[in-house]
């Protein structure tokens, strides 16, 4: 495992750094922006939904578009400073916002970062590896995002012990934003080892993609349906009794499991195929919200659910993505991660308006049994529809992509 680690490219553990550094400060903010809404702008759930739905709804559309553009250019490097550089420094203006449509333009530019950078990453980062090591690549990566989602909350948690001001935590986070923005002009985009036939124009269809892609995106899509945002968590934490100073140690509980798991639960993939590690990750969504639903009380209970919901991030994002490589042809695998994370994204709007809804109108028990049954459902019907793909032999993939083989 170790030597297979050291054995990844630069351009593995670069990205990887970048995420950790930038997760920092994103995660330093994420679990107080339920509290900054409540206390401070007086916005409820269903602000929280509208909020939340549309910022990843517009990162979702600009995934594919960035997905598309790398195919026919080649060229990640440029989306990834962009990227990175709009959502950092859009960030620490969250403190001067006075209402909450305004913190919903300062999330939708976040968002619009997020999704120029995306896919272009991601199609580095499954070119610059041979097939049979996409899951340990993409599992590196996440181990390293969550890395610094534990350190953001932390971070936040010590803040709020100090009487830090709510205010001024959004501000400090112009710090990590610089230092992520400078490591990402570091990125070096490695030549091709062999030419790639560009596109007449501009192709974003799915005419071209098998046909076991296609029926992988219905499947994301339904248990995209019922994946609410993270934010609901949160705020069921605090409805159950958790001090505010305590929640975001308990989001750091989530990102810590995910962190120390996502690496070997993902290398696991390429030696027992991912659909097995997919599915095993909707079944425990679907029992960890359920058991959101029906917990009364803070404890050691709420707890181990939340490190629960991290053994599910551990198991599936990495692997989601490195199926995405598997199933896609090398030279439209920018379209593939874009038609992947545009699926995973766009249904976030009606999934957090929808669980915002359910929650405010009928009760809690409500949203997250119907986001238990959504995912439950995608878990029966990725086994049934995609089946036990396994990773491909070395070489059996076409050549071309962004890096080198």
């Amino acid at each position: 495992m170790f030597k297979a680690l050291f054995a990844l490219p630069r351009t593995v553990w670069l990205i990887g750094l970048i995420s950790l550094v930038n997760d920092s400060a994103s995660d330093m903010l994420y679990p107080l922006i339920p509290l900054y809404l409540s206390t401070v702008l007086m916005a409820g759930p269903r602000a929280l939904g509208i909020i939340e739905g549309i910022a990843e709804a517009t990162s979702s559309l600009l995934k594919l578009f960035s997905g598309v553009i790398v195919d026919r250019t080649g060229r990640a490097r440029p989306w990834i400073v962009f990227g990175y550089g709009l959502a950092g420094f859009g960030r620490p203006l969250i403190a001067f916002v006075a209402s909450w449509p305004w913190l919903l333009a300062i999330r939708f530019a976040d968002r619009v970062g997020k999704g120029l950078r995306s896919s272009p990453r991601d199609a580095l980062l499954a070119q610059s590896v041979e097939p049979e090591r996409r899951g340990l690549a993409f599992g590196v990566h996440r181990a390293m995002d969550n890395a610094g989602a534990v350190v953001g909350p932390l971070v936040a948690a010590a803040l709020l012990a100090a009487q830090v001001p709510l205010r001024e935590i959004f501000l400090w986070s112009a710090l990590p934003a610089a230092l992520c923005l400078a490591m990402a002009l570091m990125i070096r985009e490695p030549r091709r080892a062999a030419p790639v036939r560009q596109p007449a124009r501009f192709d974003w269809r799915l005419g071209d993609m098998p046909p076991s892609f296609r029926r992988y995106l219905l499947v994301v899509a339904l248990f995209t349906l019922g994946n609410s945002s993270n934010m609901f968590l949160l705020l069921r934490a605090g409805e159950l009794g958790v001090a505010d100073a305590r929640i975001p140690l308990l989001w750091a509980s989530v990102s810590a499991v995910a962190m120390l798991f996502a690496a070997p639960l993902s290398a696991l993939s390429d030696r027992l195929g991912r659909v097995h590690l997919l599915v095993a990750g909707y079944a425990s969504y679907g029992l960890f919200y359920l058991g959101m639903g029906l917990i009364a009380q803070d404890g050691i209970m709420l707890f181990a659910l939340f490190a629960f919901y991290g053994l599910f991030v551990a198991a599936t994002e990495g692997v989601e993505k490195a199926l995405v490589a598997d199933l896609a042809p090398a030279a439209r695998q920018g379209t593939a991660f874009g038609w992947f994370n545009l699926t995973a994204g766009a249904l976030l709007l009606p999934a957090s308006v929808v669980f915002g809804w359910l929650y405010q109108e009928f009760s809690p028990l409500t949203a997250f049994a119907f986001s238990a049954a959504c995912a439950l459902s995608a878990a029966a019907l990725l086994w049934r529809w995609v089946g036990v793909k396994r990773p491909a032999p070395a070489g059996s993939s076409p050549g071309g992509g962004i890096g080198p083989r």
